[in-house]
């Protein structure tokens, strides 16, 4: 499978692409830092070096053509509202658009765990940008028409990979960035999960079982 990673240099693509081309997969990792290029290839990747917050659909089309699927693992990092909507939301919204005009039809996005339209997050509260976004990227993926999968982690940590966790949990804790990205590398070859939200924490459960409808 040719696998395109939107966030191809980030903490969890860091993870992702090794389980990804270990698994006989070809990745293309599309990263905004030419000076990453070098890292991403040592992970075994195909770095692509562009701007998806400057990319316009077509852009974005352009840079899918030939992949059986898409991830999306990118994000603003918080801080600026502005770049937040400009990344988190406007981008990975164009970026399902362009999935669907290329003919990607397998597309997983990260989110996070209370991600949706009743977040709750006040206004005032500095997450609020990046709550919101989410809960409208995740509603267009949903009404995309794609194969897609959200994944949704609880709080993440740098701790070692445990390859279990806990699925469907009904409050949140933590989670590895290497157990997520155990999760994405999981799910793109299990087709239970196309249509499904996956709500995890750490837990006791090998990832494979644990992710399986």
């Amino acid at each position: 499978m040719r696998i395109a990673i939107i966030g191809g240099h980030g903490k969890v693509a860091r993870h992702l692409t090794p389980m990804l081309t270990a698994a006989g997969h070809e990745v293309s990792s599309i990263a905004r830092n030419p000076d990453h290029a070098d890292e991403i290839r040592s992970w075994g990747a195909s770095p692509v070096i562009t701007d998806i917050e400057q990319l316009d659909v077509t852009g974005l089309a352009n840079a899918f053509a030939g992949h059986d699927a898409i991830i999306w693992s990118a994000g603003a990092g918080g801080g600026d509202p502005k770049r937040t909507y400009a990344v988190d939301r406007d981008a990975a919204i164009r970026s399902i658009e362009a999935a669907d005009r290329a003919g990607v039809r397998r597309y997983l996005m990260v989110s996070y765990f209370g991600a949706g339209p009743d977040h709750g997050v006040p206004e005032d509260d500095d997450f609020f940008a990046y709550a919101e976004s989410k809960a409208q990227a995740d509603e267009a993926l949903r009404a995309s028409g794609l194969d897609w999968t959200i994944v949704q982690p609880s709080g993440l940590t740098d701790d070692p990979a445990t390859g279990h966790i806990e699925a469907d949990a009904e409050e949140g804790a933590q989670v590895s960035r290497g157990d997520v990205a155990g999760v994405l590398a999981a799910a793109v070859e299990d087709a239970s999960t196309i249509g499904r939200s996956i709500r995890f924490n750490t837990g006791e459960t090998p990832i494979a079982e644990a992710i399986r409808a």
